[in-house]
Order: C-alpha cells, then structure tokens, then sequence
C-alpha cells in the first residue's frame, strides 16, 4: 500500500508517503492485527490483537473500525478529541464482549497523529513507533511490560530486563479493562522526518539498526516489503505488521507548542 497526500494548512504544505504490510506469520495460522492508514485525517494505526482466533481478530479489528470514521479534523485538539473518543468505545465494547465470553481479550494500539506541522505518537501496550531523524532512530514508545515497569521501580537492573523469561508480558492494552490507559509523546516535523509502526512481530526477530538501514535506504512501502521478509527469513513466530511513514515539507515549522493535550499519565 502506497499513499502520497498533500496536506495545505495556515500555509504549511506537507506530502505523506505510506507503506504498509500485515502478515500471518510462519507459525500462527491466523493474523490478529490489524492497522489503518488515513492520510487526509493524519492518522495512522497498527493493532495487535490477543485472545485467541474470535478474540485477537475482534479486539484490534474493532479498534480500526473505530477509528477509520475519524473524518476531518479542524484543529490538532479536535483530531485528538476524535482518536481518543473513538479508542474509548472501542474499548468499552472489547471489554463487553470478553465479560460476556468470559474471556481475557484486547489488543495494543500504537498511533500516529499529525496535524499541520505537529505530531503526536499515542500508545498503549507493546506495539511501538519508532522516528527516523538526521540518520538516527528513536523509539519514541516505551513498552507497557513487567519487565520495563520492574525496571522503572528498580527492581531489576536494564540487563535483567533484557533478558527477563516474562518480559512479553503486556501491562496495558485496549479492552482488557474498563478505562483506557494512554501514554504520548508529541513534536514538530520536519522534513523527511520518518515513522516506523510496528507490533512486535517485527522486533522479536529484527534489529533497531536492521529496521534503520532498511526504512533509510528505500521508499516506505518497498522499506515494509523488505522488513516483512527479513523476519518470514528468521521463522516470523508471531504475526507481522510494519507501517513506515515519510513526511516532506516545503516550508519552514515553527517552534513545537503543546498542541496535543493528553494527559501525561493516560487519558
């Protein structure tokens, strides 16, 4: 999937190119995730569903359908206004239909907002973005896990959350409670500034420095293409979705303001 879209904002011009893939896997035999690209709102989405084939399907797939009737946004608080509104009945519903199944069932989200030249990155669980700026990648996500949430209470040291035998454990998805629980980052682009999104699929088997080289070197649907089959190469146990995001400007941003206004500690 290959977008290009001109956005013409209070004199900013910007042009989003897209790629994106979504794969089984080698060893699932059904594809839980599910992601959205909606360049004209300035918005895009990768899901990664869990609870099984009716539940992992259900959970990130409602997220989408949720969000694909975001329509136009009128102002970087609205679009936000929008996202986390439409999150919220997703979840509510998810969270439903696990009680009425009693089932255990959600899915992470990872989000990419932008509205004339501001972004912002939303997430919850352990599907990540990452920005590719000046040549340098930057996870811009942290991983709502145990093992980085011990890390963060200092009860085990960066070693042994690397290595921790629980460490995919999820600590914070859409569904699995009654209220969401959001984290963000915000900033100005620049550009050619470069998004990656990606649920794990792709990090269990490819190296940050691997998904740099690649997403720099060649356009974002042909960078996802060669991503999904480096990690098809490596056994690909769980499935796959990358979502890579170029923007390119044709005039000079002003400084960052907080526009995006989530709360620092979830919405």
């Amino acid at each position: 999937m290959k977008v290009l879209v001109a956005n013409h904002m209070m004199g900013q011009t910007f042009r989003f190119e897209t790629g994106a893939v979504s794969h089984t896997g080698v060893v699932r035999d059904h594809n839980e995730d599910s992601c959205l690209s909606e360049p004209d709102a300035g918005l895009w989405v990768v899901a990664d569903g869990m609870g099984g084939h009716h539940g992992g399907e259900y959970a990130s797939g409602l997220i989408v359908e949720h969000l694909g009737s975001i329509g136009l946004p009128s102002s970087a608080p609205d679009l936000q206004a929008r996202f986390v509104e439409r999150v919220a009945r997703a979840n509510e519903q998810i969270h439903t239909h696990g009680a009425q199944v009693g089932a255990t069932i959600g899915s992470t989200v990872v989000a990419l907002l932008a509205f004339e030249q501001h972004y912002a990155c939303v997430w919850s669980g352990d599907s990540r973005v990452y920005m590719i700026r000046d040549g340098q990648l930057t996870q811009l996500s942290r991983d709502h896990t145990e093992a980085n949430e011990l890390l963060d209470r200092g009860a085990i040291t960066q070693e042994e959350a690397d290595n921790w035998p629980r460490k995919n454990v999820i600590t914070r998805a859409i569904g699995v409670s009654a209220e969401i629980n959001l984290d963000h980052r915000y900033g100005t682009l620049r550009n050619r500034d470069t998004f990656v999104l990606c649920s794990d699929g792709l990090t269990a088997h490819v190296e940050d420095a691997e998904i740099l080289e690649i997403a720099r070197k060649h356009q974002p649907q042909r960078a996802c293409d060669q991503l999904l089959d480096l990690t098809l190469e490596r056994g690909a146990t769980d499935n796959t979705t990358v979502m890579i995001v170029r923007a390119f400007d044709k005039t000079e941003v002003g400084p960052i303001t907080n526009i995006f206004e989530l709360p620092e500690k979830g919405a």
